[in-house]
C-alpha cells in the first residue's frame, strides 16, 4: 500500500501560506492528486485492489485491453475496482475551496444559503435592503451612461450635419456664381448670333431684292419651298443632338457633379491659400479656373457616345497559327504603327494606307523576325526609324527599322521581360522590367545596363515620365505601383497602393497623372506630384490577361476579355463607351468566340483615334463619333 495513490493525501491548502518543506509535500500532495492515466485531476475515484486510485472510466477502458494495473502490473479485474468515497470527498472539498477562492461575494453567499448557512428574517431583510439601495444607484449611473452617449451621438451628428450643410451652402454659392457668369456669356452669345445673323439676312434680303424672284418675310427668313431645306434641317439636326447629349449628362450625373464640386472646391482652397492673387485665377470669359475645366469636360465627355471603325485589318499569316497581338504602337510622327506578339514578327504598317485604302490584306510596309515572342515594343520618340522591343527570353532589343536590323540587343534579364519604354526627354534611356524581378535602365550608348533596381516581386510594366527621364513608373505583381527616382534608386519616392491583383499596365497622361491597369477589373487614376489616388474606373473584365492599357489628355482605353474596347474619360468612373470585335468565322476558327480577348491598345496623339488589337490577331482602327 505504500505505493497507493491514495496515500497520505493533504487536503488542500493555499500555495501562498506554505514554504519550505510544507511547499514541497503540498506539491506532492497535488500530484497525488492526479490520475496515472489521463494525468489530470480525478474524477469519480475508484481504488483498485493493490491500492492505486484512478478515474473510473480511465482504468475501466485500460482493463478493457489489458488485465493488470497501471502503476504496479499486479494482475486485475473489473471486479477489484471500488468506489473511493474518501477521495472523492477531499476532491470536491479542495474544487469548493478553490471556487470560493475565485467568486465574488454574491456567488459565496448564494453557495453559503445553498449549503443551509442559518440566517434571519432581519439579516435578510437587511440584506434586500442594501441590495435594493445598489440596483437604484447602479441604474441611474446606466442611465446617466446610456444620456450621455446619446447626448455625445447627437452633438457629433449635429456637427456633422451642421458641417454638411456649410458645404451645401457653400456649393450652392459656388452654383449661384457658375449660373450668373454662364447666363451672362449666353447672353453675349446670342447678341454676337444676332449680330451676325443680322448681317447675313440684310445681305440676303438686299440680294433677293434685286433678283425679284423670292418673296421675305419680316424676319428676313426664306418662305415655303425654301423653308424646309438649309438651316431649318440643319437646326433641327442640331436639336437632336442636343437632346442625345442632355441624356448623356443625366445618365452620368453623379460622376460629373461629383467632379464640378471636387474642381469647384479645390480652386476655392487654392484662392484662399492664395489670397490677393484670385483675380489672376478667372479666365477671360469670366468663369472660375474650376468652371473653365469643367466645361471642358461636359463637352468633352457628351461629344462621344461610340466608336466607330475606320478599318480593319489581320496581323496572322498562313504560317503562323499563334496571333496574340501583345503590344501596338504609333511612331513619333504617328505616321507608322508597329505591332508585335506571340507570331515572332514585327510588322510595321503606314496608317495612312490602312485607313485610306479598303483592301482585304494590307500589307506591312516593315517585315522584322524575332527568336522569341514578343511582349511590348516602345518607339523611340527622336530617332524616328528605332524601335525597342522586349520578348519571352528576357532580351530586349532595339531595331533600326530602316534597315530591318538589330542595333543592339542587351541579355542581362534572366526571365521573360513583359514591358520596355524609351524615354520621351532623354533619346538614348530606356527602361525595362521582367519576371526575373529586376528593373534595368539601358543607355543605347553602352552595351551593358546602366541601373538596376532590384524588387520583391515580378515586375509587369514600366513607364517613365513623359517630361523627365530620371522617375519611372513600375507596375509589379506585389499589387502595387512604385514609382522611383532613378538619382536615388534604393527606396521609391511613393507606392501607390488601392489594386487587388497584379498592376498590368502604368501609363502617364501627362506628367503629374499616372493610370493603371491590373487583373482586378479596374483602371486606377493617381497623382503622382500629390501621391494621391484620384479615380478608380470598373466597367470592363479583366481577370488573367494582359488586355492593353492607353490614354491621351482627356480619355483612357482599355481592353477586356470579355472582346470588347472600353473608352473612359478620365473624369467619370463609368466607361463612356465601347466596341465589340466581331464574332470570328465558324471557317476561321472553332473555338468558342468567348475565349477571344482584346491584347492590346493605343491612342493616335491629340485625336479622337486609336488603334485596338485582340487575340485573334484582328486589328482595328476606332474613332470616337457622336
Amino acid at each position: 500500500m505504500g505505493e497507493s495513490s491514495m496515500g497520505a493525501v493533504v487536503p488542500a491548502a493555499d500555495k501562498a501560506e506554505l514554504k519550505g518543506d510544507d511547499a514541497l509535500a503540498f506539491a506532492m500532495a497535488e500530484k497525488e492528486l492526479l490520475c496515472p492515466i489521463c494525468m489530470q485531476i480525478i474524477k469519480d475515484a475508484f481504488l483498485t485492489a493493490c491500492g492505486h486510485s484512478f478515474c473510473y472510466m480511465c482504468i475501466a477502458t485500460h482493463l478493457e485491453n489489458k488485465s493488470d494495473c497501471p502503476c504496479c502490473a499486479e494482475f486485475l479485474t473489473p471486479s477489484q475496482l471500488f468506489p473511493n468515497f474518501l477521495l472523492d470527498k477531499l476532491l470536491k472539498k479542495k474544487s469548493a475551496h478553490q471556487l470560493s477562492k475565485t467568486a465574488s461575494p454574491v456567488e459565496q453567499f448564494r453557495q453559503s444559503l445553498e449549503q443551509g448557512c442559518e440566517v434571519s428574517i432581519k439579516e435578510l431583510d437587511s440584506l434586500l435592503s442594501l441590495v435594493a439601495e445598489k440596483k437604484r444607484k447602479l441604474e441611474q449611473e446606466e442611465a446617466e451612461r446610456n444620456m450621455q452617449i446619446l447626448l455625445d451621438f447627437l452633438h457629433c451628428l449635429r456637427k456633422q450635419k451642421v458641417n454638411e450643410l456649410n458645404e451645401v451652402q457653400n456649393d450652392l454659392h459656388y452654383i449661384k456664381e457658375d449660373l450668373n457668369a454662364v447666363e451672362r456669356h449666353r447672353i453675349e452669345l446670342y447678341r454676337a448670333r444676332d449680330s451676325i445673323q443680322g448681317g447675313v439676312n440684310s445681305a440676303n434680303f438686299q440680294y433677293k431684292k434685286d433678283e425679284g424672284n423670292v418673296q421675305v418675310n419680316p424676319l428676313g427668313t426664306q418662305s415655303k419651298d425654301a423653308s424646309l431645306s438649309g438651316p431649318t434641317s440643319q437646326h433641327i439636326s442640331q436639336s437632336g443632338l442636343a437632346v442625345v447629349r442632355k441624356k448623356r449628362v443625366h445618365a452620368q450625373f453623379n460622376d460629373l457633379q461629383e467632379f464640378y464640386l471636387q474642381k469647384r472646391r479645390r480652386m476655392i482652397n487654392h484662392l484662399e491659400n492664395q489670397e490677393k492673387k484670385d483675380k489672376a485665377i478667372v479666365t477671360r470669359e469670366g468663369y472660375s479656373s474650376g468652371l473653365a475645366d469643367f466645361q471642358s469636360v461636359l463637352s468633352t465627355f457628351t461629344r462621344y457616345s461610340r466608336l466607330r471603325v475606320i478599318a480593319e485589318l489581320r496581323h496572322g499569316d498562313l504560317f503562323h497559327a499563334a496571333n496574340i497581338v501583345s503590344s501596338i504602337e504609333f511612331d513619333r510622327d504617328d505616321e507608322l504603327f508597329a505591332t508585335a506578339g506571340v507570331s515572332r514578327r514585327i510588322k510595321v504598317f503606314d496608317f495612312s494606307t490602312v485607313v485610306n485604302e479598303p483592301t482585304d490584306v494590307h500589307c506591312p510596309v516593315v517585315e522584322m523576325a524575332t527568336r522569341s515572342k514578343l511582349s511590348c515594343l516602345s518607339w523611340n520618340k527622336f530617332t524616328k526609324n528605332h524601335i525597342a522591343s522586349s520578348d519571352y527570353e528576357g532580351i530586349v532589343t532595339i531595331w533600326d527599322v530602316t534597315t530591318r536590323q538589330s542595333v543592339m540587343e542587351y541579355e542581362e534579364h534572366e526571365k521573360r521581360a513583359w514591358s520596355v519604354d524609351f524615354s520621351k526627354t532623354e533619346p538614348s534611356m530606356l527602361v525595362s522590367g521582367s519576371d526575373d524581378c529586376k528593373v534595368k535602365v539601358w543607355c543605347t550608348k553602352q552595351e551593358a545596363s546602366v541601373l538596376n533596381i532590384d524588387m520583391k516581386a515580378n515586375i509587369c510594366c514600366v513607364k517613365f515620365n513623359p517630361e523627365s527621364s530620371k522617375c519611372v513608373a513600375v507596375g509589379s505583381a506585389d499589387h502595387h505601383i512604385h514609382y522611383y527616382d532613378l538619382r536615388k534608386p534604393c527606396h521609391p519616392l511613393h507606392v501607390f497602393s488601392g489594386h487587388k491583383k497584379t498592376v498590368s499596365y502604368v501609363k502617364f497622361l501627362s506628367n503629374n497623372e499616372l493610370a493603371s491597369a491590373s487583373t482586378d477589373s479596374t483602371l486606377r487614376l493617381w497623382d503622382v506630384n500629390e501621391n494621391l489616388p484620384v479615380r478608380t474606373f470598373r466597367g470592363h473584365t479583366n481577370e488573367k490577361n494582359f488586355v492593353g492599357l492607353t490614354g491621351n489628355n482627356e480619355f483612357l482605353a482599355c481592353g477586356s476579355e470579355t472582346n470588347e474596347v472600353f473608352v473612359y474619360h478620365k473624369a467619370i468612373s463609368k466607361p463612356a463607351t465601347w466596341h465589340r470585335f466581331g464574332s470570328p468565322d465558324v471557317e476561321d476558327s472553332e473555338e468558342d468566340a468567348g475565349s477571344y480577348f482584346i491584347s492590346a491598345v493605343c491612342w493616335k496623339s491629340e485625336s479622337p483615334t486609336m488603334l485596338a488589337a485582340n487575340s485573334r490577331g484582328t486589328i482595328k482602327v476606332l474613332v470616337l463619333a457622336a
